[in-house]
């Protein structure tokens, strides 16, 4: 599915002013969904880039798929990996025990791992979840950036929470409800507003 990003641009200025200057500091939006490679890989790549730097954590997911004849592994092989050479491409104790439960998962029939896009929001969600390493932040990021899903709002993001606070002047940090209740007239498009909150972050910090 692809981010309507002109549909959604318009409809944040008219619902929210505030978002609308907003939109005029970052400029267009150029948010999108990655579709290049499986759904498995996806999620394994997000387990891999969790809690890193970016540049730290594609060195780690280079050195992982170099193992794979530098392409994504399918479940089974993952599984068969030797969990030391796992470690000495970079993953900790921790992830290597999260990309194998995740590779476990995919590897039965009854995991729908791709056919996740067939799913709603919420089954994507409550599917993801089950495997081990894969909280809600990651889910969600499977929904916005891989599977392109419009009206998502990751309320439990540090960077999300930020943004709110830069862009209404917010005297502190506003909690994950309070995120949920300020975005509410985004929707139907608040992964285009995370995006925007995001970019803001960004700018800030320039």
């Amino acid at each position: 599915m692809k981010i309507p990003a002109r549909d959604a641009v318009s409809h944040l200025r008219n619902a929210d002013p505030v978002f609308a200057r907003v939109i005029d500091r970052v400029g267009p939006c150029q948010a999108r969904a990655y579709t290049d490679g499986t759904h498995f890989g996806a999620v394994m790549r997000s387990i891999v880039y969790q809690q890193l730097s970016g540049s730290a954590a594609a060195t780690i997911h280079g050195r992982v798929l170099a193992l794979f004849g530098d392409r994504e592994p399918s479940p089974r092989a993952l599984l068969r990996a030797d969990d030391a050479q796992l470690r000495a491409a970079g993953l900790s104790a921790q992830k290597t025990r999260y990309v194998k439960d995740l590779a476990a998962h995919a590897a039965t029939r009854r995991f729908p791992m791709e056919r996740l896009h067939e799913l709603d929001d919420n089954a994507v969600m409550a599917t993801l979840t089950q495997v081990t390493g894969v909280g809600r932040w990651t889910a969600q990021m499977f929904l916005m950036f891989r599977l392109g899903r419009p009206d998502v709002l990751p309320e439990l993001d540090l960077g999300i929470q930020k943004g709110i606070q830069l862009a209404y002047g917010l005297r502190w940090l506003p909690t994950p409800k309070q995120v949920l209740r300020r975005g509410a007239p985004w929707a139907p498009y608040r992964t285009v507003a995370s995006w925007y909150l995001w970019r803001l972050l960004d700018l800030s910090a320039c």
